[in-house]
């Protein structure tokens, strides 16, 4: 199928794209790497009036970590540049594990990773990663950047954000910790590049042998991103002994809401859930023995 016609505009700020946007009164759709619109566009799920092509925007196709140890995706980002990023590579271990899964690699060549969280597909890996991290999304509007919101805020259904008609997410933000990054991505695929039958997300905070702080995102396994709290605070002030470890891994395969369908059962997906919070666990034991 064709998109049905739709006015093209390729701003050359930020401020003039929100202007677009502004103008269009809700009609229009921001187009970034458009791996996820142009093919929801052809099949006419997406309807746009005007798209607003960003690609002509200069300085939104960073990724840094600034001096605290905050790291900073901006708008423009590929996945395939933080899939060959050293320096992410140094900050982040579980965006670092999540990048050369998400689909295949032409699309992780023009794709984005901010485009992605707002695109907010349900099987989309990187909104279970951000959620981990409890990261947030920086949006601009007409006056100016007003909000951070976090991912657990932003993502308020199956392909729904908080974003307003008139606002630009332009960057995303990973806050610093005090101790040492630690996890991992691990993701049940049919094959390369399909979406997710199950996917996991884990974050967490060293300090010495201890958990301080932890995050588990998961993936494919309810309408929409689903944050592991629960299995989260149970990995918190451990030193990832086995009780904690099984415990974690329990209560988010309980929080998950799989479906049956044609890739499994719902209790397989629950039981791929724990496996993968499991051995995500044993890894980052096994690269910080500190912590066994």
């Amino acid at each position: 199928m064709y998109p049905s016609r739709f006015d093209y505009q390729a701003p050359s700020t930020v401020e003039e794209a929100i202007a677009l946007l502004s103008a269009a009164d809700g009609e229009a759709k921001v187009l970034a790497g458009g791996q996820s619109l142009i093919p929801m566009m052809k099949l006419r799920f997406a309807s746009p009036k005007t798209l607003v092509d960003i690609n002509n925007i200069p300085g939104l196709d960073y990724h840094r970590a600034d001096a605290d140890g905050t790291y900073r995706i901006g708008a423009l980002c590929r996945h395939a540049d933080l899939e060959k990023s050293s320096t992410l590579a140094a900050h982040q271990p579980t965006v670092a594990a999540a990048a050369p899964l998400v689909a295949d690699p032409i699309v992780r060549t023009r794709g984005t990773f901010v485009g992605s969280v707002c695109h907010a597909d349900p099987q989309g890996d990187w909104a279970s990663v951000m959620v981990a991290l409890d990261g947030r999304i920086v949006a601009q509007g007409p006056g100016g950047r007003q909000r951070t919101i976090p991912v657990k805020e932003f993502v308020a259904g199956p392909f729904q954000t908080v974003l307003a008609t008139d606002e630009l997410a332009v960057e995303a933000v990973i806050p610093a910790v005090a101790g040492t990054r630690a996890g991992g991505y691990l993701k049940l695929e049919r094959r390369v590049g399909d979406f997710a039958t199950a996917g996991v997300a884990v974050a967490l905070e060293l300090v010495g042998d201890v958990v301080r702080q932890a995050g588990i995102g998961l993936t494919g396994v309810g309408a929409a991103t689903i944050s592991a709290d629960d299995a989260a605070a149970a990995l918190v002030n451990t030193t990832l002994d086995p009780d904690s470890v099984e415990n974690a891994a329990r209560l988010a395969a309980e929080v998950s809401r799989p479906r049956s369908d044609h890739r499994g059962s719902a209790d397989y997906k629950r039981h791929v859930v724990a496996t993968f919070v499991r051995r995500i666990l044993a890894d980052v034991k096994r690269v910080h023995p500190e912590a066994a």
